[in-house]
């Protein structure tokens, strides 16, 4: 079988890659001339572990290859899947749906026999019946089908979530989709994948109903952990006895300064509005919406609280900018809010990041001084912040962190340090939900 994947961004790369690996001939289309010549020099784009050699095993099996031009690729395609941005749109909060349904249109004008066109990006309600009228008014001959096949892929773990899904949903609405879409993952029949077949509108909702419901379990256990600092319990204890409930799971139980990334942010906030659009309201991801927001933005009053109450010609060191490990992506990272504040306020900010400091130079304020390890952030630092919960900021021990600063507080926004052996060694250690860690001080 024969795969276009238009749009080469995170989720068309690694469903391309994963598709070739599958065995099927891939031609991944994207506008964008640089990251196409980047491709194909080996050069991938973002960080994503293990990517970079399944992209170059299979560019050099010749099932995986990257153009600029549709044309071609669509005409001998079976299936083409859209895999474009589907940003917040400025000003109302809905997806912004302009480069599915551009897509759409070029399609449209190449297709030649029988072709599943697949909605991979995250989509609103009615997308997909949106885009097979865009195809029919575009090429009234065309023989098509839609399909919705929504992708559930974890940034830092997105070849195994596609390799060992959960499960695949798909949304189709006749028997030849359904025999494509089927063929297309067979190869997870020997993993006895569940894959479900439901309609276009319920495949586009599963998936924000999905994100909303782990952006509003991210954002419950943040409360409690607020309700653990005012209490005095243990936020981790908490959270470990609601996870032994089966009912519930042990994960998106961490505690920390709120959720970011590629999808949360946005898929919530288009959840909302699109039940606004069907006079139906969901209270619960509104409110997580709005809460979210608050918590990152208050994150900068630990850090001034942990620096005596003012950072002003202070130095901070921050640990992290991604919005989590494992990735360089920093879209809606906590970082991007707590970082300008603090400058704002007068502090002087090192910054260090594994994997996203290229990515986070042209979003942040230029005082920000990078630096090329964790040491050297450290090094004669009044305050530190752990953003991002990288490994190697696990291996810090307290007797290396308290060579390297010059300052005692520590503000651990992701609970990765043991926080008895922090406060022993004479750091004022603030974290997350752990209350009772002060009566080791």
């Amino acid at each position: 079988m024969n795969l276009t994947v238009i749009g080469s961004g995170y989720v068309g790369l690694v469903s391309g890659a994963c598709f070739s690996e599958f065995g099927f001939n891939v031609t991944c289309v994207d506008k964008d001339e640089a990251k196409i010549d980047s491709l194909n020099a080996g050069a991938i784009p973002i960080y994503e572990p293990g990517l970079d050699d399944l992209v170059a095993r299979n560019m050099a099996a010749g099932r995986l290859k990257f153009q600029t031009e549709l044309a071609d690729s669509v005409a001998d395609a079976d299936a083409v899947f859209i895999a474009v941005g589907t940003p917040t749109r400025r000003g109302d909060g809905h997806a912004d749906l302009s480069y599915v349904y551009a897509a759409s249109e070029e399609i449209a004008a190449h297709l030649s026999g029988y072709t599943v066109i697949v909605t991979k990006s995250t989509v609103p309600v009615g997308t997909g019946r949106n885009v097979a009228a865009i195809i029919k008014k575009t090429n009234p001959d065309a023989d098509f089908d839609v399909a919705s096949n929504p992708e559930f892929l974890r940034e830092g773990s997105a070849i195994n979530d596609f390799m060992r899904p959960d499960r695949v949903v798909v949304g189709v609405e006749s028997d030849a989709a359904r025999d494509v879409m089927a063929a297309l993952y067979r190869p997870l029949n020997i993993r006895e994948t569940p894959i479900l077949f439901t309609t276009l509108e319920t495949s586009e909702l599963i998936k924000y109903a999905a994100n909303a419901f782990l952006a509003v379990k991210i954002s419950y256990i943040n409360q409690m952990a607020d309700l653990c600092e005012a209490v005095g319990a243990d936020v981790h204890d908490v959270a470990k006895g609601m996870g032994l409930d089966q009912r519930i799971g042990a994960k998106f139980l961490h505690p920390g300064p709120g959720y970011g990334g590629s999808c949360f942010p946005k898929d919530t906030l288009a959840l909302v509005k699109t039940a606004e659009d069907f006079g139906r309201d969901v209270t619960i991801v509104n409110d997580v919406v709005r809460y979210n927001a608050e918590r990152k933005a208050s994150m900068t009053d630990r850090v001034i609280t942990a620096a005596g109450g003012d950072v002003d010609g202070k130095t901070i060191a921050i640990l992290g900018l991604a919005f989590k490990p494992e990735t360089d992506d920093m879209r809606d990272s906590p970082a991007l809010d707590i970082l300008p504040r603090l400058v704002a306020s007068g502090a002087q900010i090192k910054a260090y990041d594994p994997a996203a400091m290229d990515q986070a130079k042209p979003l942040l304020p230029d005082s920000i001084t990078f630096t090329k390890n964790a040491a050297s952030c450290l090094a004669d630092a009044d305050v530190a912040v752990v953003i991002t919960e990288w490994n190697e900021f696990r291996a810090l021990t307290p007797a290396a962190m308290k060579q390297m600063m010059r300052g005692k507080a520590i503000v651990d926004l992701r609970n990765i340090f043991d926080g008895k052996a922090m406060i022993k060694a004479g750091f004022d250690y603030i974290n997350i939900g752990r209350a009772g860690l002060a009566a080791h001080r």
